[in-house]
């Protein structure tokens, strides 16, 4: 059962990965680069801490490949997601991140069997009214409001499948295997990579002083504590949960970029709308899985004493 010290601690996470966008916008190589080195520092660190912990790193070798197979998901959710915010903002890109509610209310239910909640349909849909109000506003912005939606999806889906592995393994174990299927998946996709999106340039693998900072924070900070901690927290929240939380980002997040790029971000009225709205699904959901719990509750008091 989850605690208040899961919620607050699951509201820091967010706010890291808020961060990360415009960590991303910081960085000065192409995106494709960005997520080969998060992901490479990633595992090395994790690797070096569960040696340090003697940790048994031998899981079968189904659950290995299982995991990291995983991770190729991660990773082309992060190539999009990194390139969401290079050919919009680093806002529009976390507004379209939201939608992860509605995916994962789709998804969540198919993957796991249980029954679909009216109410969590209902507030995936609100979401994307939120997102239809952005996109009124924001048109300019297209391109990078369909890559943010398309890395949504895609973050739905592993959050919804490591559910299923944090009941069984340890959450940075996890992580470990995910991010060496995620450099893995990304070394794959250099050759497709230059040969159709980085056209007649070459891979960037050389970052500067400051981007490997910028590395640094991403890969330790942002990606082994923060889902390594989320991967802890599913023992105890559904995916929805956490997703619909995860929607806070685009406000962290905007808020952030606000103050560090100021007039570079600064959107219209529209696109704070639609933000606001996605904000109000958050805050309901709470109430509403309150109230859902209450009836069912109820009925379940009938059904015995009929």
């Amino acid at each position: 059962m989850a605690t208040l010290k899961d919620y607050l601690q699951l509201h820091f996470i967010v706010l890291i990965w808020g961060f990360t966008a415009i960590i991303g916008l910081l960085i000065t190589i192409p995106s494709v680069e960005i997520v080969f080195y998060r992901t490479l520092i990633s595992f090395i660190a994790l690797g070096i801490l569960l040696y340090l912990r003697k940790r048994n790193f031998l899981l079968g070798t189904r659950e290995i490949i299982k995991i990291s197979s995983t991770g190729l998901l991660i990773a082309a959710h992060w190539i999009l997601f990194f390139a969401a915010a290079r050919v919009s903002t680093a806002s529009v890109c976390l507004a379209g991140m939201a939608t992860c509610t509605l995916w994962t209310s789709i998804l969540e239910p198919v993957m796991t069997q249980r029954k679909i909640k009216y109410f969590e349909v209902m507030l995936g849909l609100i979401v994307i009214g939120g997102l239809y109000v952005i996109f009124t506003f924001e048109f300019n912005h297209a391109l990078g409001l369909f890559m943010a939606i398309a890395s949504a999806f895609l973050s739905s889906l592993f959050t919804v499948i490591n559910g299923k592995f944090s009941t069984r393994h340890n959450p940075y174990m996890i992580t470990f295997y995910e991010m060496i299927g995620a450099c893995i998946g990304t070394v794959a996709f250099f050759p497709v990579y230059l040969r159709y999106f980085a056209g007649e340039n070459q891979l960037q693998l050389s970052p500067s002083a400051m981007d490997w900072l910028y590395l640094a924070i991403l890969a330790i900070i942002c990606t082994v504590y923060a889902y390594s901690i989320s991967v802890e927290l599913m023992k105890r929240m559904s995916a929805f949960t956490i997703n619909l939380t995860v929607n806070m980002e685009p406000v962290y997040g905007i808020i952030l970029a606000y103050l560090i790029f100021r007039e570079a971000e600064k959107m219209t009225s529209g696109f704070y709308f639609g933000t606001l709205i996605i904000l109000l699904s958050v805050l309901a959901y709470p109430i509403l899985n309150k109230i859902h719990k209450r009836r069912n509750l109820k009925a379940d008091v009938v059904k015995k004493s009929i």
